[in-house]
């Protein structure tokens, strides 16, 4: 088997060609891809060169980890899986390329137990490209439940947007921060304001989703005695702050990580609902084939939000 894939061959250089596919396990799915996300954060690592070592980490690599297709076969233990609209987080089964974290291609090859049922459609309307946001709602939603809402966002891109959004859910109205005049708008029920105005210093729970590794700092001169700041990037650089000022407030620091199937499963309901909208986060739709200058485009260019790979005409 064979699947057209994106490929970062090195540090910014990315070609679309055919890799070839280990064979399906018993236990494997088959997947066509529609939809693939671009991240911000960690492709964006991979492709500059700054991603920290992780196992698999090389060159060259299929990037990405929000996909979403259908299964259109699978071994004989996950037969019962065909024809499931799924979320795809990527893929280790390529032959030439490295698969880290492998969900940018056309046909993908996975366990059945790594991917997660999505509905192709929510209250009659299909999701189509935003189905590819699930992952970052529900790595939002994984951030809060390990805590209090956010009454502080740090960052105004998707991820930041998400955040407001699941608090505002939960009734609670957040502040957001944001440097790049491009990204202050798009707020609705909250305020987006540069930090250099905010004058408050009394905020209890302060989510980064920047991925700026020098922000402890100024977070931690606007929080109130015991609050907490939650890293909810990805960050490439050593984070580090002044002892004396968190010391004064007791801060307390949490990391958030990889979101679980009950987090999806959350993100879904609040979706389903109608409790939580994904509407104007996807900015930019392209097909595959522009691969090559589209990371380059996601990356530089602060009017995108989210950069989406169409996948259905490519062969």
């Amino acid at each position: 088997m064979e699947t057209m894939a994106v490929v970062v061959e090195a540090p910014e250089q990315v070609t679309l060609r055919r890799l070839a596919l280990t064979p399906p396990a018993a236990d494997d799915v088959v997947v066509s891809i529609d939809w693939s996300g671009i991240s911000m954060g960690t492709e964006k690592l991979m492709y500059n060169g700054s991603m920290p070592m992780f196992p698999g980490m090389g060159y060259p690599l299929v990037p990405g980890y929000e996909a979403v297709g259908t299964v259109v076969d699978a071994g004989e233990n996950a037969a019962a899986m065909i024809g499931q609209c799924v979320f795809v987080p990527g893929s280790s089964k390529f032959d030439g390329a490295r698969g880290l974290f492998g969900g940018q291609a056309r046909t993908l090859i996975t366990g059945a137990a790594r991917v997660i049922p999505v509905p192709a459609a929510i209250d009659g309307k299909p999701l189509e490209e935003k189905a590819v946001l699930m992952s970052l709602l529900a790595t939002a939603q994984h951030a809060v439940v390990g805590g209090a809402m956010p009454d502080l966002i740090i960052g105004h891109g998707v991820l930041g947007r998400l955040l407001a959004r699941i608090a505002l859910a939960a009734g609670v109205e957040p502040v957001v921060w944001e440097i790049n005049d491009a990204r202050m708008a798009g707020a609705q029920g909250y305020r987006v304001i540069r930090p250099e105005t905010d004058e408050r210093r009394d905020y209890r729970s302060i989510y980064d989703a920047s991925g700026d590794h020098r922000i402890l700092d100024t977070a931690v001169m606007h929080m109130a005695r015991g609050g907490e700041i939650v890293l909810a990037g990805f960050y490439s650089e050593p984070l580090s702050f002044q002892f004396a000022p968190a010391f004064r407030r007791e801060a307390r620091i949490r990391i958030a990580t990889e979101f679980q199937p009950d987090d999806l499963a959350s993100s879904l309901a609040m979706v389903g609902s109608g409790r939580l909208s994904l509407e104007g986060l996807v900015t930019h739709k392209v097909p595959a084939s522009e691969a090559a200058t589209a990371y380059g485009q996601a990356f530089s260019d602060p009017n995108c939000l989210k950069m989406v790979f169409d996948w259905r005409d490519i062969a």
